[in-house]
């Protein structure tokens, strides 16, 4: 195992930078870069204690003043000896510590190293290794819980109880299988299908959250559709907190869409503002309409306007119904604090799917705005996953999905009543795809892909 470096923190000029060292020569090399003030060496002191000195460059020259700490294996993060130095955040000061490690034993990190170090030493399996990377990303505060949740082995419990029930089934098909001649008496039919139904629907209840996790982590597509001038890129502005759009009494001023991401009720929106949509013969408008509806066809969520200070019109029908295709929409009613013209139809008879919610809106007072992420929080933050937990990649919810086809072959072989090998090879299946979920049985390609998403230094 080679001893690694890099720096842990940002390339730009910060208030504190991070240097990070891990390997069989770790603490030898944190000696040669780092003078404690006490005098004493850097490994002499209390693990995980802070300790005043100075950093040395790779001319054994003092660079900055700094607090380090040691992390000795295999109590660590990575399981492996460990040093961490923290620095003022100039990014010269920490490329000559580097440097200096670099002099004394050490090579550059590569991305994710720190983690894979971790993982290969069994301090971390594949789904904390994967949460390590989604808790840094997590753009909203529940995706950072479900990621902290991984990152505490919530969906390793999960899919070691399913293992457990599986390994019971399979080592007394094994019993069986091996010794056919013996009187085995605990290979009890019932006893089986029991085992096979709670794995059954503990998997398919994990299965069940990967939406919501995807949501999660990458947040609801959500179009933003209405007449020109109904208010479309005052309410994305609104929503942002800025003025991101462009914003006039003339209509058709957007003419392409703008995305951008905000949390609104704790759920995170990849919003879009679209261009007005209307009958025009404008072939720059038109590409625009074009690309409003494309983006509402694949939009998670809808927001439909229709300017409640003007008479409703065919065109804001024609919205509502293309809204109403859509499993989730909200109907918002713009401009609420101008006198009221617009009379909605029976919206019944006019879209296929209900809105979840129809929302009088002011984005000058912000009137209904707590109502829309009221909404957008009651459609999207329903039912707590199991344990806490979500599958946030499909690769997870590949795994997971293979290992609930498998149990369910094996439940139907068994009330076939198929012999034990049949029965036996499903069971195995179910276990190898739970192995890829945990990476006890994961290819070395899958690996690399998964750690080649982390940045440099963790």
């Amino acid at each position: 195992m080679d001893t690694i470096a890099a720096v842990a923190t940002g390339s730009g000029v910060s208030a504190i930078g991070v240097l990070r060292v891990s390997g069989p020569a770790a603490l030898t090399a944190a000696d040669a870069v780092f003078r404690p003030r006490d005098g004493r060496p850097l490994s002499a002191h209390a693990p995980r204690a802070m300790v005043f000195g100075a950093l040395l460059g790779p001319d054994g020259e003092a660079v900055d003043e700094c607090l380090a700490v040691v992390f000795p294996g295999p109590h660590s993060y990575t399981g492996e000896d460990s040093a961490e130095f923290h620095c003022h955040g100039s990014p010269i000061v920490l490329q000559e510590g580097l440097a200096a490690l670099f002099a004394n034993g050490a090579r550059q990190a590569g991305p994710g190293e720190f983690t894979r170090q971790a993982f290969l030493n069994g301090r971390l399996d594949l789904t904390e290794a994967e949460a390590v990377i989604d808790l840094i990303d997590a753009e909203s505060a529940a995706a950072a819980k479900n990621a902290l949740a991984q990152l505490g082995g919530s969906l390793r419990r999960l899919a070691e109880g399913v293992r457990e029930a599986l390994v019971d089934v399979a080592s007394r098909f094994y019993a069986v299988v091996d010794y056919p001649d013996e009187d085995i008496g605990d290979v009890r039919p019932e006893d089986i299908a029991a085992a096979l139904r709670r794995s059954e629907e503990a998997l398919t209840a994990l299965l069940a959250t990967f939406r919501r996790g995807q949501v999660l982590r990458s947040g609801v597509p959500t179009a933003i559709l209405g007449r020109p001038n109904a208010g479309k890129s005052s309410l994305l502005n609104a929503l942002l907190g800025y003025e991101r759009a462009i914003v006039t009494d003339i209509p058709g001023t957007t003419r392409d869409t703008v995305e951008e991401k905000c949390v609104v009720g704790g759920v995170l929106l990849r919003l879009i503002d679209t261009a007005g949509l209307r009958e025009t013969e404008d072939a720059v408008e038109k590409m625009g309409t074009e690309r409003a509806r494309r983006a509402a066809e694949d939009a998670g969520l809808v927001l439909a306007l229709v300017d409640g200070s003007r008479p409703f019109t065919p065109e804001d029908a024609a919205i509502l119904r293309l809204a109403g295709e859509k499993a989730h929409w909200i109907l918002v009613l713009s401009k609420s604090d101008l006198p009221r013209e617009a009379v909605l139809p029976e919206l019944s008879g006019l879209t296929g799917t209900p809105p979840a919610a129809v929302i009088s809106l002011s984005v000058r007072t912000g009137a209904g705005m707590a109502e829309l992420e009221a909404s957008v929080s009651a459609l999207f933050s329903r039912g707590e996953a199991p344990g806490g937990s979500l599958l946030t990649n499909p690769r997870q919810a590949d795994a997971v999905g293979r290992a609930l086809d498998a149990v369910r072959r094996a439940e139907e072989s068994l009330s076939l009543g198929m012999t034990p090998d049949v029965i036996l090879t499903d069971a195995e299946e179910a276990l190898s795809a739970l192995g890829e979920l945990t990476g006890s049985t994961a290819r070395e390609d899958i690996t690399d892909a998964i750690f080649s998403r982390f940045c440099v230094g963790k």
